[in-house]
């Protein structure tokens, strides 16, 4: 082989090289190694948005270098790039452009530019900024080869900034194994080994809700490849003034139980709103804080926070229903007041109206002067008779559930229970507004009636002073005094109105189904509903037969098994120690995860059939209700 040539390069490119550590003559086997990467281009790829930043050793780095901008497609960067050997090469004719621009890159870089990244890599191994992310961060453009487990960078030619690229050259250069840089990896999603993916996303849309700001998550791994979660964010502490919180979940305990409060919080909010709105906080370490009106909101104390707002919904329930007992007493009261006016006031105007028709004729003058000249008592005691028969309306009294009254309240409650003892609570409270919105329409009826029997009770008194003499009342009769009385409605004649169907099986069967869903929520109590549900699954013939002991305890042990093995295929399934309570209970999803059933929105909440039949990793044997 011909003996490779000394370059020759100029003095200011040369002391760049010196700083580096590079010598173009003879470039070390660790910085031109290169593997096949297999790299594939991820689904729904984002380069803006970082999700993992880690402490990668810069060994495990394989340089790339492409003739593009760091702007363009990462498929179009990828495409062009090539193994920075190439750049480092100027014996072969095909390398001599690429080691001009590597020489050119070199010379637009500034050693001042990789002093300041040093000593920000120094700061980043003693400790993980606030915001995890740092100001520097773009610079990295290092990415992740699932195929084949490698870490490479990508490094655009035509940029501007490459000190990034040098630095990483240099640290590789200086050959120690414990060199380890913390950057962000482009395009990788996070590894679900705490959380599902979904859970990523239901704890953004949670975090939306109480702080009205979208959340930054990261998972970040430290010099050991050990797994936190940080939570970035921003959220109101006082009126409009803002403050960061952050949040570190640093195992897989931490994060499902952080999971599960936003969770529940969210649930208890969206379902229930006129009663639970949860605001936020931020402690004197950054961290973020939930509060509902002066509790704070902790996951060792959601067990007690909910069965304490299911005890105060059983009261209030209470307090409502006695309320609107003694309003619909009252109510019915001025109905009765209301249908004795309306006899007085008919009697009366069932006078004047004879006295009208009876003015027109001399005989009927005559006819009406004789049939009212007397104040007979008999017509008192008949009025008064017809009062007493009055048959009284049937007391629209809401019947009080007197299991709801009587049941004791739990020890525990799940979050199904006290979110349907609140909308029992709005239930009642709508009625008992209802009901005092009627009373109040009730008693300006009776006033105005009142006022229309006065104005009657006047008119029939003016007649009356009038039929002292046959003379006088005729005189009085041609007098017009109508303007007294509410004027009639004109009947309509000859309207014809369209008859439409009643029925409409495309939209109406749809309300006609929820309907029927309100009917056999209050008939059926959760547990009737859990065992109808039950009945639809594959295990129905099994626990029939386990019901009736015709079963051996193989099959149970076989049944057993495939459940277990179903529920950790689950991807909603949490590799975690089983807790003493589920808060949840037969809530498996929040409102915004919607199912669809023949492109129809499903109506319920999805069940959990592992919930219903309490099956866990640590399950040992079925256990069947009597």
């Amino acid at each position: 082989m011909p003996k490779k040539k000394k370059t020759n390069l100029e003095p200011e490119i040369e002391q760049k090289l010196q700083y580096i550590g590079l010598s173009l003559d003879k470039v070390p086997e660790n910085v031109l190694e290169y593997e096949p990467l297999n790299y594939r281009i991820p689904r729904g790829y984002d380069e803006t948005k970082y999700k993992q930043y880690r402490y990668i050793p810069v060994n495990k780095i394989q340089i790339l270098l492409s003739p593009t901008n760091r702007l363009d497609d990462l498929e179009e960067r990828y495409k062009k790039a090539r193994p920075l050997a190439q750049y480092l090469n100027n014996q072969e004719e095909d390398n001599i452009l690429k080691y001009a621009v590597f020489l050119n890159m070199l010379k637009q870089m500034n050693i001042e530019d990789l002093e300041k990244i040093e000593e920000e890599q120094k700061k980043l191994a003693q400790e993980i900024p606030f915001k995890v992310k740092y100001e520097g961060s773009y610079l990295w453009q290092i990415y992740y080869a699932e195929a084949t487990g490698k870490y490479f960078m990508i490094v655009p030619t035509t940029d501007s900034d490459y000190s990034a690229f040098f630095y990483l050259i240099k640290k590789k250069l200086e050959n120690k194994n414990t060199n380890m840089i913390y950057v962000p990896v482009i395009g990788v999603e996070y590894s679900r080994r705490y959380l599902s993916k979904d859970a990523f996303e239901d704890i953004q849309n949670y975090l939306w809700l109480f702080t009205k700001q979208w959340p930054s998550i990261y998972e970040v791994y430290n010099e050991r490849d050990n797994l936190n979660i940080h939570i970035i964010g921003e959220t109101c502490v006082y009126g409009k003034i803002k403050s960061l919180y952050h949040v570190i979940l640093k195992n897989n305990v931490e994060a499902n139980h952080f999971y599960k409060i936003l969770k529940a919080m969210f649930i208890m909010q969206t379902e229930i709103p006129n009663y639970f709105e949860f605001t936020t906080d931020v402690n004197s370490k950054g961290i973020l804080e939930f509060y509902f009106k002066d509790r704070k909101i902790e996951y060792n104390e959601m067990a007690n926070f909910i069965k304490d707002q299911y005890s105060a919904s059983f009261n209030s329930k209470k307090e409502v229903l006695e309320e609107l007992e003694k309003d619909k007493k009252k109510l019915e009261e001025l109905k009765q007041i209301a249908a004795m006016q309306d006899i007085e006031y008919l009697e009366k105007e069932k006078q004047i109206s004879t006295f009208l028709e009876c003015k027109k004729t001399f005989f009927g003058k005559f006819k009406y002067y004789f049939k009212y000249s007397k104040k007979s008592k008999k017509l008192k005691e008949t009025n008064m008779s017809e009062r007493r028969n009055v048959e009284k309306q049937e007391t629209f009294s809401e019947e009080i559930d007197k299991s709801l009254l009587e049941k004791s309240i739990n020890k525990r409650c799940t979050i199904e229970e006290l979110i349907q003892s609140y909308k029992e609570l709005e239930e009642q409270e709508t009625k008992l507004k209802n009901t005092v919105m009627d009373i109040n329409a009730l008693k300006l009826k009776n006033k105005n009636m009142k006022k229309k029997i006065e104005n009657a009770t006047n008119f029939i008194e003016e007649i009356d002073k009038h039929k002292r003499s046959i003379f006088e009342f005729w005189k009085y009769s041609n007098k017009d005094e109508m303007s007294v009385l509410p004027e009639g409605e004109e009947e309509e004649v000859g309207v014809v109105k369209r008859i439409e169907k009643a029925f409409d099986y495309e939209e109406d069967f749809e309300n006609y189904g929820i309907e029927l869903d309100k009917i056999q929520r209050e008939a059926l109590t959760i547990d009737e509903k859990d065992s109808i549900y039950i009945a639809t699954t594959n295990v129905l013939s099994m626990l029939n037969k386990i019901k009736t002991n015709i079963v051996t305890p193989k099959d149970v042990e076989t049944l057993l098994k495939a459940l277990k093995k179903e529920l950790r295929e689950n991807e909603d399934y949490e590799d975690i120690e089983d807790e003493e309570f589920d808060i949840f209970g037969g809530i498996v999803q929040d409102n915004t995860k919607i199912k669809k059933i023949g492109n129809k929105l499903h109506r319920e909440a999805e069940k959990d059939k592992f919930h219903i039949l309490e099956i866990t990793k640590m399950t040992r044997q079925i256990r069947i209700q009597a």
